[in-house]
């Protein structure tokens, strides 16, 4: 089957926003880039007029600048495993997939299957995500995966002892996604739902809460993670730029919330915070 290529230049924000659209309109992969997003449909459903409908939706909030190419017609699982390498997180986590054949051993192993790359390890935000739950007492914990993707925070959750995960986005083939990646890591304890912070179906409180999303996201639903953490209770935070570190700190301290820890890579950044005492 052949293929168009669509080239996305778009802010990190709206990415998110762009993927939804663009599975509604029956696009298939989507490959995080550092301008945007490369998203693929098939060349019979490819629909140039949707697009403008889609670019006039969003005026006001971005433009949607874009260049498409035919792709020649190519075995794509076969592709995918030519290009989609695992991933290692300091010598103690591999995220991987079905297809790989892995010897080294390793203390935590996460399986992702590779339909789209958000949530596979390779961007900086997941991998700095997990960098910091590795240095987390997990145990006996409960925990809120907001955002989770293909679900690999939870997974990872689980693996490092938490006692129950509730795993949540706003995006069907997110929890599509999730699931399955759950029962090929033969995870137990993760329940997936459709919605948000505010409107899901959640605990009262949790030890832990997760949240790789976007600036704009993470500042407007600061007072939620405030409101479901426990005192002394932490929150995980990626998916802005380090130039945005300090209108997340400031953002946080508003809400009781203080920085402990924080982790950069390629000028992505990472804070955990830790609540204290009202």
């Amino acid at each position: 089957m052949e293929y168009i290529e669509l080239k996305i230049n778009v802010l990190p924000e709206y990415v998110d926003i762009l993927v939804a659209e663009l599975v509604d309109l029956h696009y298939e992969g989507f490959v995080e880039t550092d301008k945007g997003v490369d998203a693929y449909v098939p060349v019979n459903l490819f629909d140039t007029t949707a697009l403008e409908e889609l670019g006039q939706k969003y005026q006001e909030l971005f433009k949607m600048n874009y260049n498409s190419t035919t792709l020649e017609k190519q075995n794509w699982n076969e592709t995918w495993e030519k290009n989609y390498d695992p991933v290692m997180v300091n010598d103690q986590c591999i995220i991987r997939t079905t297809f790989h054949q892995i010897d080294k051993k390793f203390p935590y192993e996460i399986i992702i299957n590779p339909k789209m790359s958000f949530g596979t390890g390779h961007h900086a935000t997941t991998t700095l995500m997990i960098e910091h739950q590795l240095t987390m007492d997990f145990q006996q914990k409960q925990v809120l995966d907001m955002g989770c993707g293909t679900g690999i925070l939870a997974i990872m959750a689980e693996k490092l002892g938490a006692t129950t995960i509730d795993a949540v986005d706003i995006d069907d083939w997110s929890v599509e996604n999730s699931i399955e990646n759950v029962g090929l890591n033969h995870c137990q304890k993760i329940k997936l739902q459709k919605g948000t912070v505010d409107t899901a179906n959640l605990k009262e409180k949790y030890d832990i809460i997760l949240a790789n999303i976007n600036r704009n996201v993470l500042v407007h639903d600061m007072p939620y993670y405030h409101q479901h953490l426990t005192d002394k209770g932490f929150l995980v935070v990626s998916g802005f730029y380090e130039a945005d570190v300090k209108l997340m700190e400031n953002t946080a301290r508003k809400y009781n919330l203080e920085a402990i820890n924080y982790k950069t890579k390629d000028s992505w950044s990472s804070i955990i915070f830790k609540k204290h005492i009202s």
